[in-house]
C-alpha cells in the first residue's frame, strides 16, 4: 500500500472500462474470492493506520461486491478489537458471489450487520464506504442516498469517513458527483487500479488523501495496448523529480537559455503582461522581452519604458514585427491582459513563432475568428510548437459548446481541444490536464485553490515559457512542448502547497516558484 501524492513518478489512470478490465485478469490469476479478501484486509489496515484510537466502527456496505470488500474489511477489525457495526444495503440473497461469502464469513466471525442504521452510528470513531465503488452509474437513492448523507454528516464531525476504491457516488472517469448525493471521504484506498476521477474536477474534494494498493497482483504492462488495459491518463509526477538535466554550467551564458516575449497588456490590463514576464524570467529564461499592445496616440509619458520591480525585462514596442529569424527562435506568451488589440498581431505569431504559448485573449481571438484557426492548425505541419493555455470557459468558446460540457468529461475535452488545434492543451481547474494529439493525457496532482486569485494563470503561462525556452530542442517538437507543459503546471501547483488559509497572490506566486526552482 502506498500514499499516492506526492507522485513518486509517473502512475497510470485506468478508467472504468480499463478498470473492470483489470479486476477480471487479476480475478481469474488467483482463487475464488483471494481478491475481496486481500482487499478487506487493506481496508482495514489503513483504516487502523489512519484511526489508531477508534475503537467504534461502522461500515456502510452496498449491495455489491464493493459492500463485500466492506464486509471483510469488519471481520479484520473486529479481529483487532473493535466495536464494529455493518449496515448492509439490498437483498443480501441477491449478493454478488464473492461479497455473499464474505457476509456468510463476516456472520460467522460474529461481526454486527444490520439492514437499517441505528442510532448508534452517530458514535462512531471512523466511518467506512463500501457502498458503491466504481460500478455506480447514476445517482444515489433511497437508503444508499441516506448512508452518505450519514457519513457526510459524521465526516463534519471530524470523524475520518474511508472510502473503498472511490467515494460512492463519484463518477470513475470524470471526477464528477453522479447526483446530490457523494461521499465526502477523508481518505481513499484504491484498489487495483488508480482511476482518473479522483484526481480531476471535483475528485480531490471528495477523495481526501489518496491511497493505492495493487492486492498483491502482477499489473499488466501499462504500456501494452494488446493487454486491454493501457492507461487512460497518467498521473504526472511531482515537479522535484523532473528537474534532471538543469543544473546550469560554468561555461554557459544568459544567450544559453533562451528568449522569450510576452505580448499582451493592453490599456488597463498592463499588470498581466508583466505578471507574465516576470513569471519566464524567474524561471530560468536568458532574456524577457515585453510587447504592450498600447494605442498609437497614447502619449510617450503614459508608456512603460521599464518595471520597477524587475528592471531585467526588457521593452520593445513593436517586437512582433521583429524579423523571422528573431520569432523563429524565441518562446512567446500571446494574450495575457490583450483585450481586443491581441487580434492584430496574432497573425505575424501564428506564422512565424517557434513556440508560442497562447492565453487568455489570444485564444478568445482564437475562438472567434476562422482565420487564426486555421493559422493556428497549420503552426503543426510547418514544424512549429503551440501550447493553448484555457480555463474552462475559455475551452467552451474554442469548442463552441458550454462550460459545463466541458467540466462534465474534463479529459475528454482537453483531447478534443489537443486534436482540433493539433496543439499542446493545459486546461486549467482542479487537476489541470495536459493533452497533445495522439498522446495520453496527464492529470497534474499538484496545487490547490489557493490559486483561486487573479493573475496566477498570467504567471502559469510566463512560467511555462520560461521553463520551454530553456528545454533541450531534440525530439518532435509537441513532445518537447507537452514535457516543458506538464513540468511547468506541476511547478506551479506546488507553489501553494502546504495549502494555507486564503488565495496565494500572484506576485507572491512567482517568488514562491522561484525559491522552489533553485
Amino acid at each position: 500500500m502506498q500514499r499516492v501524492l506526492p507522485a513518486p513518478c509517473e502512475l497510470p489512470l485506468f478508467d472504468l472500462a480499463a478498470s473492470r478490465r483489470i479486476e477480471a485478469q487479476e480475478t481469474a490469476r488467483v482463487p475464488n474470492h483471494t481478491l475481496m479478501r486481500r482487499a478487506g484486509e487493506a481496508v482495514a489496515r489503513l483504516a487502523l493506520a489512519v484511526a489508531p484510537h477508534a475503537r467504534r466502527v461502522w461500515v456502510a456496505a452496498g449491495p455489491g461486491n464493493n459492500g463485500g470488500d466492506g464486509l471483510e474489511a469488519a471481520i479484520h477489525l473486529l479481529r483487532a478489537g473493535r466495536e464494529v457495526e455493518v449496515t448492509l444495503h439490498g437483498d443480501a440473497a441477491a449478493l454478488p458471489a464473492d461479497a455473499a461469502a464474505a457476509l456468510a464469513r463476516a456472520t460467522a466471525a460474529g461481526v454486527t450487520i444490520h439492514t437499517t442504521a441505528s442510532l448508534e452510528l452517530d458514535r462512531a470513531d471512523i466511518a467506512i464506504d463500501a457502498l458503491l465503488g466504481i460500478g455506480a452509474g447514476r445517482a444515489p437513492e433511497g437508503s444508499i442516498a441516506a448512508s452518505i448523507k450519514r457519513l457526510n454528516a459524521l465526516g463534519a464531525r471530524a470523524c475520518p469517513v474511508l472510502g473503498v476504491d472511490v467515494p460512492s457516488g463519484l463518477h470513475v472517469d470524470t471526477g464528477n458527483p453522479l447526483g446530490p448525493d457523494c461521499v465526502v471521504a477523508s481518505h481513499t484506498l484504491a484498489l487495483l487500479s488508480l482511476k482518473p476521477g479522483l484526481f480531476t474536477a471535483a475528485g480531490r474534494d471528495h477523495a481526501g488523501t489518496i491511497w493505492f494498493d495493487a492486492l498483491g497482483t502482477e499489473p499488466a504492462d501499462p504500456a501494452d495496448a494488446l493487454s486491454g488495459c493501457a492507461p487512460t491518463a497518467w498521473l504526472a509526477s511531482s515537479p522535484g523529480l523532473q528537474r534532471d538535466g538543469l543544473t546550469r554550467r560554468h561555461a554557459q551564458h544568459k544567450g544559453s537559455f533562451g528568449d522569450v516575449a510576452v505580448v499582451g497588456g493592453a490599456p488597463g490590463m498592463v499588470g498581466a503582461a508583466l505578471l507574465a514576464a516576470r513569471a519566464a524570467q524567474a524561471a530560468g529564461a536568458g532574456r524577457v522581452f515585453v510587447q504592450l499592445l498600447q494605442p498609437a496616440t497614447l502619449v510617450p509619458e503614459a508608456t512603460f519604458s521599464v518595471d520597477a520591480l524587475r528592471p531585467e525585462l526588457m521593452f520593445r514596442a513593436a517586437w512582433s514585427d521583429s524579423a523571422p529569424g528573431v520569432l523563429g527562435r524565441s518562446t512567446v506568451v500571446c494574450g495575457c491582459g490583450g483585450g481586443a488589440a491581441v487580434h492584430a498581431v496574432l497573425p505575424r505569431l501564428l506564422s512565424l513563432a517557434q513556440r508560442l504559448v497562447l492565453d487568455a485573449d489570444a485564444l478568445n481571438a482564437v475562438a472567434a475568428d476562422t482565420t487564426l484557426g486555421a493559422l493556428l492548425i497549420a503552426r503543426a505541419d510547418r514544424g512549429l510548437a503551440s501550447v493553448l493555455t484555457p480555463h474552462p470557459l475559455e475551452a467552451a468558446r474554442l469548442l463552441a459548446c458550454s462550460t459545463a460540457e466541458i467540466q462534465a468529461d474534463r479529459l475528454r475535452a482537453a483531447q478534443a481541444l489537443a486534436d482540433r488545434y493539433r496543439s499542446v492543451v493545459v486546461l486549467k481547474g482542479s487537476g489541470s490536464i495536459v493533452s497533445a494529439p495522439q498522446r495520453v493525457a496527464r492529470i497534474n496532482a499538484t496545487g490547490n485553490a489557493a490559486l483561486a486569485s487573479g493573475g496566477t494563470g498570467d504567471v502559469l503561462a510566463g512560467w511555462l515559457a520560461g521553463v520551454w525556452a530553456q528545454a533541450a530542442p531534440g525530439g518532435p517538437s509537441a513532445e518537447v512542448a507537452a514535457n516543458a507543459a506538464t513540468r511547468a503546471v506541476a511547478e506551479h501547483g506546488a507553489a501553494v502547497e502546504p495549502q494555507a488559509a486564503g488565495p496565494m497572490r500572484a506576485g507572491d506566486l512567482i517568488e514562491a516558484l522561484h525559491r522552489n526552482a533553485r
